[in-house]
């Protein structure tokens, strides 16, 4: 069997997380105007849709730091479409307030109102759903019974961090484990139902995407968030105290030229070689959960695989931490056999060993070329168009960059200048737009457009401040922004440049 993956088709993609779709309840979900976007998407010519993680997010609101690599975030569950299954009536959606910013979600405001909204579904589903939702529970077993017993115990301790419960929780003691769940069975059921409902949305709206001929690229982040169920469940893979379960050692990134401290993320890193005298068993059933739930993978911080920074818990910056070794190509010759019909991209931004690249291109996963990080003082960067090789994607910007007019917009006169040369671009064109045009034009299999790029709007729009917490994952679209001229505009330029998704 090749070792190398088939390269993906010609084409154009976007980025649109289902959090920034126009929805009347304060936050994308899978409803009509998720089948509306679907719509668009198909009209534009554009065959891949990236989404972001759909996992349920926790403090700071990122869906890369997730209480669950498997399971679902409750906001996409639309409430119109439980209404219609008769599960909440119309009246129940009344006098809500969802916000009435229609360009920011108010996640405050997601936290306090709709789970109280989901728990009247629920109360109405018991005797109606019992044998539909007791199928999907044994098909899912794998997770969702240690999932759904994790959140209730979080709500039993308001939602403190789970090395805090009392020991026995903590430690997964069989008979605690069995005395909570036989007290709270009726909670856990309830986060039961919210993943039964959340994946019978997302197949039916993944079922009317792939029907388009749209290809859904889900992320997948390297590292699983220290308060989850993942780190609870398998606190033995990970680099954790068996005793205290405190974390030992964090992932993150050395001193740049951006960051003297480098970057301190707190997840715990794992135990490569344990995983893999255990099979990786973990990454296994995590990689086929997302493909069952995607149609290809990004991965996350692909660099990591090959070589990971290792930072010391207890340190309060990542100056003092070191390259330790990934699961490389032991960890892909095992995937690669075991999971035959998977297809990644390799999310290899920043400063990239050739060990990364040997790596990556041993299995054909394509990398990434955003623009705008390729102006520095020469026209030497494999950031440029003229630099790029087929297999790769190409970004015009990305959920962690500002929007492509908003890197315009701040650019200084010297860098304005190079990209003014490197593109021709005259002070009465359209800057934006010859971009995009010369990004489609170039020889990347694929070329990745954030909405925002597309709707012209500038660094308001941006979705992830790095960094930063409070003010991220917020900005959503609005049903007008998505026009025919619009879609017909992408589509000929498709066309003009082979990406044509016909």
């Amino acid at each position: 069997m090749s070792k190398k993956q088939k390269r993906l088709k010609r084409a154009n993609g976007v980025i649109l997380p289902i959090f920034s779709i126009p929805s009347p309840y304060g936050i994308g979900t899978f409803g009509k105007d998720a089948y509306d976007v679907v719509d668009f998407i198909s009209d534009a010519s554009i065959r891949y849709w990236q989404i972001l993680p759909l996992g349920q997010t926790s403090y700071g609101d990122s869906p890369y730091q997730s209480f669950s690599s498997f399971a679902g975030n409750p906001y996409f569950i639309d409430l119109d479409m439980l209404v219609e299954d008769g599960l909440l009536l119309e009246e129940d959606l009344e006098n809500l307030n969802f916000g009435d910013n229609e360009r920011y979600v108010d996640y405050a405001i997601q936290y306090n109102i709709r789970y109280r909204v989901l728990e009247k579904a629920y109360e109405n589903a018991k005797g109606v759903l019992d044998e539909k939702i007791a199928a999907f529970r044994e098909r899912e077993k794998d997770w969702l019974d240690d999932y759904a017993l994790f959140m209730a115990i979080k709500r039993d301790k308001l939602d403190i961090s789970w090395v805090e419960w009392e020991a026995p929780l903590r430690d997964r003691n069989p008979e605690a484990l069995r005395e909570f769940a036989e007290e709270h069975a009726d909670v856990i059921g309830f986060y039961t139902f919210i993943q039964y409902e959340f994946f019978k949305q997302w197949q039916a709206l993944k079922e009317y995407t792939n029907r388009h001929k749209i290809e859904i690229v889900g992320d997948l982040p390297i590292y699983v968030a220290f308060d989850s169920c993942d780190a609870w469940v398998n606190s033995d893979i990970l680099m954790i105290d068996p005793e205290t379960k405190e974390p030992l050692i964090v992932g993150g990134a050395p001193p740049d030229a951006y960051s003297e401290d480098g970057q301190l993320w707190g997840n715990p890193v794992y135990e490569w070689e344990k995983m893999k005298k255990e099979g990786y068993s973990f990454w296994q059933k995590r990689i086929e959960m997302a493909l069952r739930t995607y149609d290809l993978l990004r991965l996350d911080h692909f660099r990591g695989f090959e070589k990971y920074y290792a930072i010391p818990a207890t340190d309060d910056n990542a100056k003092f931490g070191k390259w330790e070794l990934g699961g490389g190509y032991d960890f892909f010759d095992f995937i690669m056999q075991k999971i035959p019909a998977r297809q990644f991209i390799a999310e290899d931004l920043g400063y990239i060993t050739k060990e990364v690249d040997d790596l990556k291109d041993n299995y054909g996963f394509p990398g990434m070329n955003v623009i705008q990080f390729a102006f520095g003082e020469n026209f030497d960067s494999n950031y440029l168009p003229h630099n790029y090789v087929r297999n790769s994607v190409v970004y015009s910007s990305t959920h962690d960059s500002s929007t492509l007019k908003g890197w315009l917009d701040e650019l200084e006169e010297e860098g304005l200048e190079l990209v003014e040369r490197y593109f021709g671009l005259e002070k009465d064109d359209d800057y934006q737009w010859k971009i995009i045009r010369a990004l489609m034009a170039s020889v990347s299999d694929v070329a990745v457009f954030q909405i925002q790029d597309f709707f012209e709007l500038g660094d308001e729009a941006i979705i992830n401040h790095p960094g930063t917490l409070g003010e991220n994952w917020k900005w959503r679209a609005k049903k007008d922004d998505f026009t025919d001229a619009l879609a017909l505009k992408i589509k000929e330029m498709s066309k003009l440049y082979g990406r044509y998704n016909g």
